[in-house]
C-alpha cells in the first residue's frame, strides 16, 4: 500500500524502450514534453496532482520526456512553451500547447471518458495527427482563416500594448486585471488570449538577449497562454503609455509593494519576472510590439517605421497612433 503514496507522480520516459512501454500502458497518458535547459513545467503539478485522486490510478497516468532524447520528439526540439501530448491506446488523441490548467483539465476529463467508453464498449478512438509546427513562420501567422469577411476597425486614437503575463493568467486573475484597466479609464481596441510562441518572444525581448535572465524570461512568456490587448484613453490628459505605466507600477512586485501599493504589479506580481503586466515603453516601443503580436493590424503613417528592435519593460512614455484594419 505504501509503495502507491511513494510512486512518483510524473515517470520519467529517457528511452525509447521506455517510450513503447508507455504507449502500450492501458487508459491515458498524459506526456509533458519538455527541453533540458528550462526542466518540466512545474505550474500543472498541482493540477496533476489533483486529477489522480479524482479518478485514481487504474486509467489515468502522467509522464515526462525530454524532446533531445526521443527521435520520436524531434519536431518538438528547441521550443520553449510546454507541450502535452495525450496517449490512449499507443495513439495520440489529443495535444494542448502551454500551461493553459483550465484547457487541461477539460482535455483530460474529456479524453479519459472517451477511453473509458473504448474500453467497455470496444468503440473506436478518435486518433489525431501529429500538428507541431514544422515552420517557424507560422509563430507570426495570427490571421483569421474563417470566412472572407474584411471587418475593418479604424481608430486615431493613441494606442499602447498591455500583456497580462501567464502568471497573473493561470491564477485567473486576467477578469481582474481587465477590469481595473477598465475602471482606470482605459478601453480596449483589442484583445487576444493566446499562448506567444517562442520565436516571438526571442524577437520582442532581444535587446535583452546577452542578459543572464533572458532565457528564463523568454520561457516564462511561453509558459502558458497571455492576455493581449491594445488599449487607447479618453479620459484625463495623461497620454496613454504613460498612464499605463503608472497603472502597472514599477517593473519588481517588491518595489511596486513599497512605493506603489494599489498597482497592478503590487497586488498581482511575485517576484521577477513574475511581475503580472506588461506595457509599451514609449511610442516606438508600442508600434513596434503591437506590429509583432497583433501583425494583422495596419498602422497609419503618421508614426515612422521602426526596427523591429523591442525594449524591455521598463519606465518611459510615448503612444503611438493606429488604424486597425484586421485582414484575412
Amino acid at each position: 500500500m505504501g509503495s502507491k503514496k511513494e510512486m512518483a507522480l510524473q515517470v520519467n520516459i529517457s528511452t525509447q524502450e521506455l517510450w513503447e512501454e508507455m504507449l502500450s500502458s492501458k487508459g491515458l497518458t498524459v506526456v509533458d514534453v519538455y527541453q533540458g535547459w528550462c526542466g518540466p513545467c512545474k505550474p500543472v503539478v498541482s493540477l496533476f496532482q489533483k486529477m489522480r485522486i479524482e479518478v485514481g490510478l487504474d486509467l489515468l497516468h502522467f509522464a515526462l520526456a525530454e524532446a533531445d532524447c526521443l527521435e520520436v520528439l524531434e519536431k518538438y526540439r528547441g521550443r520553449c512553451e510546454p507541450t502535452f501530448l495525450f496517449y490512449a491506446g499507443g495513439e495520440l488523441v489529443a495535444l494542448v500547447r502551454g500551461a493553459n490548467a483550465p484547457l487541461l483539465q477539460k482535455t483530460i476529463r474529456e479524453q479519459l471518458q472517451a477511453e473509458k467508453i473504448v474500453l467497455a464498449e470496444g468503440r473506436e478512438r478518435r486518433v489525431i495527427e501529429d500538428e507541431a509546427l514544422s515552420d517557424e513562420d507560422e509563430c507570426f501567422s495570427h490571421e483569421k482563416e474563417d470566412g472572407d469577411d474584411e471587418d475593418a476597425v479604424s481608430s486615431e486614437k493613441a494606442c499602447t500594448l498591455a500583456v497580462i503575463k501567464p502568471d497573473a493568467v493561470v491564477h485567473g486573475k486576467t477578469d481582474e486585471i481587465i477590469t481595473k484597466i477598465q475602471e482606470a479609464g482605459f478601453d480596449i481596441l483589442t484583445d487576444e488570449e493566446r499562448a506567444t510562441r517562442e520565436a516571438e518572444m526571442r524577437l520582442f525581448y532581444q535587446h535583452r538577449a546577452g542578459e543572464e535572465a533572458f532565457e528564463k524570461l523568454v520561457h516564462h512568456m511561453c509558459s502558458g497562454p497571455s492576455h493581449l490587448l491594445n488599449l487607447t484613453r479618453t479620459e484625463g490628459t495623461e497620454d496613454v503609455v504613460t498612464a499605463w505605466q503608472t497603472l502597472m507600477g514599477p517593473c519588481d512586485p517588491d518595489v511596486a509593494r513599497r512605493e506603489q501599493p494599489d498597482s497592478l504589479r503590487a497586488q498581482y506580481g511575485t517576484e521577477m519576472p513574475f511581475n503580472a503586466v506588461h506595457g509599451s515603453r514609449d511610442s516606438e516601443d508600442a508600434r513596434r510590439e503591437l506590429a509583432l503580436l497583433f501583425p494583422s493590424f495596419k498602422f497609419s503613417d503618421q508614426v515612422p517605421e521602426a526596427p523591429l528592435g523591442l525594449e524591455a519593460e521598463g519606465e518611459g512614455a510615448g503612444e503611438a497612433l493606429c488604424s486597425l484594419e484586421d485582414v484575412d
